[in-house]
């Protein structure tokens, strides 16, 4: 199958094909689609050589991450959806690890200076990140998964952090909870402020002052979550209800809960930020958690799919997007326990 094939099979011309398959912003929507969907169907797959050639790039993405991230659920399912994508480009997916910011940063300039790849995926960013502010010094295409604000208009895709957390401890308070307790990522991290904020807001609305000791920012894990439960239920006044801001994190909870002698959903409730692992379903466990959902392999496909038009020279402004989550109810939240 070659091009002049699919754009004869399409009605098109190889040129609106071509641009099409490569993300260029003056192809609509519908036709972009069409094109894909025909080629992928069809078994065409552009001619890598020539085509970087003809562009004059690497056809590589970067991704610069700490071992411990890359080793992780998120993480790996993250570059699952990213490589779904890329792989059907024929591009691939140059990962750098780094334990350190310093590292990091030193990172993107050889990258930058080594033209290995076209663009890179920024992740995990805190308010104000310097590591988009240096890729714009840089010249460096990028697509960030989060938000951040450096005074200048960047490609993102995010989810509505603020407002899952909202909703969910809102649920809890109209279920009588009024001893909720967050466990959050690490402070300064975007998402982690978005979802304290929203946590103090549902709060608020009530009038029920914020207890500091009931908030917690930590990595997400199970071992992490198991021991501030285990702590926070031995607390002269415990909390009723928890949200952990990950499944991992909601599994180590859940052990402290039933270690304590608790029972899951009656005396104390959960309501987990749910990251749609294929492996540890929600729907599964027993009894089934009450999530705010979220898929980050979707985010992955997403942030791919961002990055070749941002290289096909659609404007930053233009390429961004806040993702709404789902507030799913199941048994694991339920009335506050009358003491």
């Amino acid at each position: 199958m070659r091009l002049k094939d699919l754009a004869e099979h399409l009605g098109l011309s190889q040129t609106t094909v071509s641009r099409a398959l490569n993300g260029y912003p003056e192809v609509n929507e519908e036709t972009r689609k069409r094109v894909s969907e025909a080629a992928d169907r069809l078994g065409y797959r552009p001619n890598a050589s020539a085509l970087r050639l003809a562009t004059g790039r690497s056809g590589a993405v970067g991704l610069v991450t700490s071992a411990s991230e890359i080793l992780g659920p998120h993480m790996s399912e993250f570059i699952s959806g990213v490589g779904s994508v890329v792989t059907n480009r024929d591009q691939d997916i140059l990962v750098t690890v780094v334990n350190s910011l310093e590292e990091e940063m030193a990172a993107y300039r050889r990258l930058a200076a080594s033209k290995k790849v076209d663009a890179v995926i920024l992740h995990s960013p805190t308010t104000h990140d310097k590591r988009a502010k240096l890729l714009m010094e840089l010249g460096l295409p990028f697509v960030l998964h989060g938000r951040t604000d450096i005074g200048k208009p960047i490609a993102y895709l995010d989810i509505d952090n603020q407002g899952a957390t909202e909703r969910a401890t809102t649920h809890l308070l109209d279920l009588g909870h009024t001893r909720i307790a967050l466990l959050n990522g690490i402070k300064g991290q975007t998402f982690a402020e978005h979802r304290e904020l929203g946590y103090r807001m549902a709060l608020k609305a009530r009038n029920i002052p914020c207890d500091p000791n009931m908030v917690v920012n930590t990595p997400f894990t199970d071992e992490l979550g198991f021991r501030i439960a285990q702590s926070m239920l031995a607390a002269p006044n415990p909390p009723t209800a928890f949200l952990p801001g990950s499944m991992m994190t909601a599994l180590g909870v859940f052990r402290a809960i039933r270690q304590a002698g608790l029972t899951l959903g009656k005396d104390v409730s959960i309501i987990a930020h749910d990251d749609v692992f294929p492996y540890l379903n929600a729907d599964n466990m027993y009894p089934s958690m009450s999530t705010t959902r979220s898929s980050i392999r979707q985010a992955g496909i997403r942030i791919a799919e961002l990055i070749s038009q941002i290289l096909a020279g659609k404007s930053s402004a233009d390429l961004q997007e806040v993702w709404p989550v789902e507030l799913v109810l199941r048994e694991s939240s339920g009335p506050a326990p009358t003491r």
